[in-house]
Parts: C-alpha cells; structure tokens; sequence
C-alpha cells in the first residue's frame, strides 16, 4: 500500500514519495511533505527553468538558484517562469 502524506504543494492527501529525492534535511523534508505528483510537476519545471535559462547544474550559482525555486514552487506557492517563456504546444494542438 502506498505511503500517504499531506502535501504541502497541493493542499490534500496524496502518494508520498517512495524515498527521499536526495540526501540530507531537505531531501528528507520533501520526502516527508510532498507527494509524488508535486515532486514531479517540479521536475518538469526544473527542466524548463535548466532549458530556459541555459544553465550548467553542476555550477554553484545553478545549483543555489534551482535550490531556491525548488523551495519557492514545493513550499511557497509558485516560481516565476522565464521573461518570454512560451510553453511548448500540447501533442493534440500540433
């Protein structure tokens, strides 16, 4: 049966995560108080924020700006998108 939890993101009672996304506090706060559907809108948003912004992960300032939007988007509501973002076409509207 799959674990429960309260998800902070979106407010109900979802699938949690099956373990902590990474190691260390903040791995193991998201693992506790965000499902598996919010870790993965994240994911998608991460990627579009890397893709947008052309960034290079393995660079601190990357990685401290993804940490920050990570934080923004699972606990604090939203993150801004990129200035002229447009979001790819859904498959049926090509």
């Amino acid at each position: 049966m799959p674990r429960k939890i309260q998800c902070k993101r979106l407010g109900i009672e979802a699938e949690g995560l099956d373990k902590p996304p990474f190691p260390g506090p903040e791995g193991q706060r998201i693992y506790e108080n965000i499902s598996k559907q919010a870790w993965e809108e994240w994911l998608k948003v991460q990627t579009m924020l890397i893709n947008e912004y052309r960034l290079t992960v393995f660079e601190p300032e990357a990685k401290e700006f993804l940490a920050r939007e990570r934080e923004k988007f699972l606990f604090g509501g939203s993150t801004a998108l990129p200035e002229g973002y447009v979001p790819p076409k859904a498959a049926e509207d090509s």
